[in-house]
Parts: C-alpha cells; structure tokens; sequence
C-alpha cells in the first residue's frame, strides 16, 4: 500500500504584519511585558477602584500604574491581551495597538488617540484606560 501525502494546510492570513519593535519603545515594551507576565496570576483588579488609589511617585508609581494598567485592560477591551516574549523583537497585535496608544499621548494627537480607544475599549472604560496611559507616558517619557 503507497502511503498517503497530504499538502501542508495553509495558516490563515489575519491582515495584520506584526512591526518591529523602535528602539526608543523597547525599554517601556519589554517593562509591559513583564508586568503582563506578573499579572497573569495576580487579582483582579477593579479599573474604577484602581484609578481612584493611585496617587505616587516617583519609582512606586511606575510600577503601580504599568501593574494597574496591565491587569485592567483586558477588561476593558473584553478580551486577553497578547504579550509577546520580553526581549522579543516583533510585537502582537495588542502591544503595537497600545505602543501607538502611547505615541499619540506624547505627540499630543488625541484625535488619533480617541479613534484608537474607541475602537477597541468599551465606552465605560475608556476614561480610566486612556488616564492610565497618560500616566504611563508621563512617567516613562521616551515613549
């Protein structure tokens, strides 16, 4: 009996060519994805409540607001958030949606920044989530 060959089954094109990562986002990109780690068996965190608590500074704040942001946006786009590999030279969907998030709030585009939030935040969230990517853009500045 003549064994049986089969094509390989083509894998589905979704549209969407993960970029490179810049080199001026890597720090801030490779500290997300850390946190994104953390956070997959942290609490859940309540997006209203969180908001309402953060008030440091300096290096605590830095890592309250990146923890708080992570653990809350999957809620708030009502989906799990793709984090690749930190150290990874491409990004997922989701981190390259949220690095461009950031770049809007730095380069003051909130025209760019309301239609990216609207597109994938529910309504109610997207006051908490676009105030905790304010606060991750101040406070990491080489966005």
């Amino acid at each position: 009996m003549v064994p049986l060959s089969t094509p390989p089954l083509p894998l589905p094109d979704h549209g969407f060519q993960a970029p490179a990562v810049p080199d001026t986002q890597r720090d801030l990109l490779n500290r997300l994805r850390l946190v994104g780690m953390g956070c997959r068996v942290a609490a859940h965190t309540d997006l209203f409540e969180a908001c309402a608590l953060l008030s440091l500074d300096g290096e605590d704040a830095k890592r309250t607001y990146l923890g708080t942001f992570v653990k809350c946006l999957s809620d708030a786009v009502c989906k799990r958030i793709i984090w690749f590999s930190p150290g990874s030279r491409e990004m997922s969907f989701d981190e390259a949606w949220i690095m461009r998030c950031l770049t809007s709030i730095q380069q003051k585009d909130t025209a760019s920044l309301d239609f990216l939030l609207r597109s994938r935040v529910t309504p109610a969230d997207r006051r908490y989530i676009g105030f905790l990517m304010a606060r991750v853009s101040e406070k990491f500045s080489q966005v």
